[in-house]
């Protein structure tokens, strides 16, 4: 296994973009797109090879990766494992906090609002 392994790598259609877009959650945003999904993630699979070569090389240190974090499954009120867990990856790719994500997907669940 090699270092680059223990880092999630997201594939996704945009629809603004209308193509896939690549990026690794806490360590890379997005960084490569095309209109093949598997191009994409071979693409994105390289570049987070290189990034973690160049912090080796430089003396850098890694961001914790997201796989092997440990979540207590509870922020203020206590949820799932799992969600938790999927909640984190969508706020560390959207750029938010974690307490700023779930804040605005409760508030637009009781407002309808986004």
């Amino acid at each position: 296994m090699k270092v680059a392994d223990k880092y999630i790598k997201l594939v996704e259609w945009s629809e603004e973009d209308q193509c896939y877009v690549g990026s690794s959650p806490g360590f890379i945003g997005s960084c490569c797109h095309g209109k093949d999904e598997t191009k994409v993630y071979k693409q994105l699979c390289s570049i987070v090879e290189e990034w973690v070569d160049i912090h080796q090389q430089e003396g850098l240190p890694l961001p914790e990766s997201l796989t092997s974090k440990s979540f207590s499954g509870k922020f203020v009120i206590r949820v799932g494992k799992d969600l938790h867990k999927a909640l984190a990856i969508k706020a560390a790719a959207s750029g938010k906090s974690l307490n700023n994500l779930c804040t605005n997907l409760l508030q637009s669940s009781v407002t309808g609002q986004g």
